[in-house]
């Protein structure tokens, strides 16, 4: 297998070009000027997935940037005469496909989408059928500003230059990618200008995409596998937008900022996990969402589908995901062991569903019932009851996002039987094999370490107390963001079984206490 090379950028200014400058007609004599190059590590035919990669995330490259939006894809192989308006014709290549795509702000408040075309050329030079320059130029009117996430330029080009293909003299015989722009100003440009550093970003990742590409990488983790990205993203800017005085008034010595934006993140991926779970034909249409379009009069999920018997949050600690959820319209309530700080500064109509209760799975619960939708965020201890109770009490479903590795009665350590042996596929067979990629662990589900082995674990446990495993990698500011998900029954009556199993050998082993309320209130 080949090995890669450690990447090492090589700066085009001053005229140390590599190849000539690409030529435009259509651009008013406007020169092209490379910036930055590097050696290809991977051949032609894959430049294009690379790009594509690229296009798709841009989000990858900027902070500033939530992510792209194609509008259109157009095959312009056969185009008779002139290129469409706005595409650039270039010396020596032929337009093949030209994709419009739309750059979304992450912060629609401070900027502005922007179109953006990215068109795909073939050399005149070359056999081959491959793209080997792709261009990005910004769809901007007369004198408007360019939004600060994108770089000061009319035209970014992306150009594979095979060792054949060199114009000048004593240039070493290997592939390289460059980078050219037309900049939209006279400003100097050296290595420590903010377009090179942008150009710098972008040429490592190309590499680093191309390299995937080539060695069939396989990403670690998959995100968007339950609810798509776009709806997702767009509902998130609306709740954290509808949210964010909660940062100001936070009572916790803990990080505002991570806490209060990882529950919105959370009860937006709940709202519309409700809303395709629970949904008819009439309310399961996704919708389009934007912040200024969103107000408390007019609230889009008030229509939503939502569990036949309201959430429960159990372990709620500061309260503030049941708090979010009961603010946006949803039934439902939290417990835990202890009053926290917070709970006395929410209003009265959250205080009234936040309540100082014990768990004690051989006696009845005054908060769990059937229809509710469980919710275990990183309620630690609680974790692995989370399936078995949902499957006793008949729950509409449930979510777990587990933290702290936790069996029944003691904490969870590999290789250990515990309370109950979980029945779990063979490690050689294909089955196995299969119910690891149902969880979404990527390179992870080896189970190298302890969290991996336990959320693997858990998996087993939710299947065998009847929920079909559906995961996801949350879109939350943590570490600990994967969750596993029952939502669909699909055998009941083994389920039961292995649940009341599961309860009598923790009964006779005799370990589990029940923890007594805590007066406490930190």
């Amino acid at each position: 297998m080949a090995t890669r090379l450690r990447f090492q950028e090589k700066p085009c200014l001053n005229g140390h070009h590599l190849i000539h400058p690409l030529v435009s007609h259509s651009l008013e004599g406007r020169p092209f000027c490379p910036i930055i190059s590097c050696i290809a590590q991977f051949p032609l035919e894959l430049f294009e997935a690379a790009m594509m990669t690229l296009i798709n995330h841009p989000e990858y490259n900027s902070s500033l940037i939530l992510r792209s939006d194609i509008i259109s894809d157009d095959d312009l192989t056969h185009l008779p005469g002139s290129l469409p308006v706005g595409i650039p014709d270039l010396r020596g290549h032929s337009v093949i496909r030209n994709i419009r795509r739309r750059l979304l702000p992450r912060r629609p408040g401070r900027d502005n989408p922007l179109d953006q075309d990215c068109t795909f050329y073939l050399s005149h030079d070359s056999e081959a059928s491959h793209p080997s320059v792709i261009m990005l130029t910004p769809r901007i009117l007369k004198n408007e500003q360019l939004p600060y996430y994108h770089p000061a330029v009319s035209q970014l080009a992306f150009r594979y230059v095979s060792s054949s293909g060199y114009g000048l003299d004593d240039v070493p015989p290997a592939n390289h990618l460059i980078i050219e722009v037309i900049p939209l100003d006279d400003k100097a440009i050296d290595t420590s200008s903010r377009l090179y550093r942008t150009c710098l970003a972008l040429l490592e990742t190309l590499d680093r995409y191309g390299w995937g590409a080539l060695t069939n990488y396989r990403k670690r983790v998959h995100h968007d596998v339950l609810i798509p990205r776009n709806e997702y993203q767009d509902l998130y800017l609306v709740m954290k937008e509808r949210h964010k005085s909660l940062v100001g008034k936070w009572q916790e010595s803990t990080d505002p900022l991570k806490h209060v934006y990882e529950d919105v993140g959370i009860a937006t991926f709940l709202m519309l996990l409700w809303k395709h779970t629970y949904s008819n034909s009439s309310n399961s249409d996704s919708e389009s969402l934007h912040v200024a379009n969103v107000d408390s009069e007019s609230r889009p999920w008030d229509d939503w589908a939502r569990p036949p018997g309201g959430f429960v949050d159990v372990g709620c600690g500061n309260g503030i995901l049941t708090h979010i959820l009961l603010s946006e319209g949803y039934t439902g309530k939290g417990f835990d062991l202890r009053r926290r700080t917070s709970w006395s500064h929410y209003p009265e109509t959250t205080q009234n569903h936040l309540h100082v209760q014990p768990f004690n799975p051989f006696e009845p619960h005054p908060h769990l019932h059937s229809g509710v939708f469980l919710i275990g965020n990183h309620a630690d201890e609680l974790t692995p009851w989370i399936p078995v109770i949902s499957t006793l009490i008949s729950a509409s479903g449930y979510l777990s996002i587990p933290c702290c590795p936790w069996d029944f009665d003691t904490r969870f350590e590999r290789g250990s039987v515990g309370a109950y042996p979980i029945p779990q596929y063979d490690l050689k067979s294909t089955e196995h094999e299969d119910f690891l990629e149902t969880l979404g662990l990527g390179n992870e589900g080896q189970g190298a370490t302890s969290y991996s082995k336990y959320r693997i674990w858990l998996g087993h446990l939710s299947s065998a107390c009847g929920w079909k495993v559906e995961c996801e990698m949350l879109r939350i500011p943590s570490t600990r963001n994967w969750a596993i998900i029952g939502r669909e029954k699909i055998n009941q009556d083994d389920g039961q079984r292995t649940s009341n199993s599961i309860l009598s050998a923790v009964l006779e082993r005799g370990i589990f206490k029940s923890r007594v309320p805590e007066g406490k209130s930190h």
